[in-house]
């Protein structure tokens, strides 16, 4: 097996999506970080007067809601999960940091019930 196989095997459409995602968080955040300390700004004081610091923060938290919207859809197709539309949507009406541990739960609860109707019966 070549060295390059090697390296790309196993990358599904899915783990690219995720890879990408991964790198427009970190390029996104650190462009404004590198401001930042290039700028000698204080980042935490930053946060409370809209500095560069506010621009990393944005984005690290839309990279974050997007990545956890993409899963939202890919996880629960996989489990059969149903409305998955409305975890994405809520999360603009209260906020992914609700919905998203609250789509985690369910399908904790698929899983769970998969898992049970996949075991043998004793009877």
């Amino acid at each position: 097996m070549t060295r390059l196989s090697t390296l790309t095997r196993h990358w599904t459409p899915r783990a690219i999506v995720f890879l990408v995602l991964a790198v427009i968080g970190l390029v996104g955040t650190w462009t404004y970080n590198v401001i930042a300390i290039i700028e000698r700004n204080d980042f935490l004081g930053d946060w409370f007067n809209n500095g560069p610091a506010v621009g990393s923060l944005t984005t690290d938290l839309l990279i974050m809601a997007v990545t956890g919207c993409a899963f939202i859809v890919i996880e629960g197709r996989r489990l059969g999960m149903r409305h998955l539309w409305a975890y994405i949507a809520f999360s603009g009406l209260t906020a992914i940091a609700f919905t998203f541990p609250l789509f985690l739960a369910n399908r904790e609860r698929a899983i769970q019930q998969r898992a049970e109707s996949m075991a043998p019966s004793v009877e």
